[in-house]
């Protein structure tokens, strides 16, 4: 899971997918705006088919957050 994550935020943020690691911060470390992480999720959505809440949005501060709610929900 996190591969994916990680090559889909290197292709969105234009970084090399090795720079990304788990506990690095989505806005902060990788440099996300709230556009950014707006079309990331957009592309998670329809990737994996499925539709994320609003308040779980909120929370992802991390790529760990992202890799770990994917994981939560059986995706």
């Amino acid at each position: 899971m996190f591969e994916k994550v990680r090559t889909i935020l290197g292709k969105q943020l234009r970084l090399d997918p090795a720079q990304i690691q788990m506990g690095s911060k989505i806005k902060k470390d990788l440099g996300a705006d709230s556009l950014d992480i707006l079309q990331l999720l957009m592309r998670i959505e329809d990737e994996y088919g499925i539709v994320i809440p609003d308040e779980s949005l909120a929370k992802f501060d991390t790529v760990a957050d992202v890799v770990n709610y994917l994981e939560a929900h059986h995706v």
